[in-house]
């Protein structure tokens, strides 16, 4: 790691009084778990985004996209949050306040021990009704069927309008959750420092994100493994993984 970014990132973070963590899949997939961009691993490769991640196809075939859905949350059980995680939970506690906002619909931030994490492109935890949207409560993960990839399940029904329940992500072609996009926004509003992790910073709108952040004034540190990733300017950026750069840059940062 660049040893003149490290200590520039040292002094904002220890006089940070509010930082935005902004979470991307290359947190995710430090600790195994696909990206869907990936042209030879990701989720993609095998599968067409329209068969299974939108409207129309939940509305086509529900028991192939909810069966899907089903095999990546039972993927999930076998996943655990990864040193960057960790370091993230952490540092909650090291500073004077911290969002945590992510792109990523796993809930390894949460089992991390991060607490009310902004789920910009929704939560595999956290499915509704397609219809009337009424939250569906899952049972414990160790109900999860031993589901095969491709397997046809078909979803509940709702408890308010006996509807098909939808798995609680992002299909393309939606919007973003309103509440959590306009908290994302206020907090990079109002933070002077922003950490964004892992994340391309070409999917928008959540890629407006840092540079809202930006616009106001405060501080953006980019940490990716790829050299010069990420569309934003006037940023300092770090080369390396989530899960090596970030217990480092907050250990030496608070000890």
């Amino acid at each position: 790691m660049n040893e003149r970014a490290i200590d520039d990132c040292l002094a904002l973070l220890r006089q940070a009084e509010h930082v935005v963590v902004f979470t991307g899949a290359g947190v995710s997939a430090e600790s195994g778990i696909p990206t869907f961009r990936d042209a030879l691993t990701g989720l993609w490769a095998l599968h067409d985004p329209m068969d299974l991640a939108t409207p129309a196809a939940f509305e086509r075939d529900p028991a192939l996209v909810w069966g899907w859905y089903e095999w990546r949350r039972q993927q999930l059980q076998s996943k655990e949050p990864n040193p960057a995680h960790h370091a993230i939970a952490h540092l909650a506690g090291r500073v004077p306040r911290l969002t945590l906002v992510t792109q990523n619909v796993d809930n390894l931030h949460e089992r991390a021990g991060s607490s009310q994490v902004i789920h910009l492109h929704g939560d595999l935890q956290s499915p509704r009704c397609s219809v009337c949207a009424t939250p569906h409560v899952l049972g414990p993960d160790t109900d999860l069927p031993s589901t095969a990839q491709g397997s046809r399940i078909d979803p509940p029904a709702c408890v308010r309008c006996n509807s098909p329940v939808r798995p609680g992500v992002v299909w393309f072609g939606e919007s973003l959750p309103e509440q959590a996009l306009q908290d994302a926004f206020e907090s990079a509003g109002l933070c002077d420092l922003l950490l964004s992790v892992g994340t391309s910073g070409v999917v928008q709108p959540a890629a407006l994100i840092p540079e809202v952040a930006l616009q106001q004034g405060a501080n953006v540190i980019h940490i990716n493994p790829e050299p010069g990733q990420g569309q934003y300017s006037g940023v300092t950026r770090i080369q390396g993984k989530a899960g090596q750069v970030l217990p480092e840059l907050f250990g030496r940062a608070f000890g």
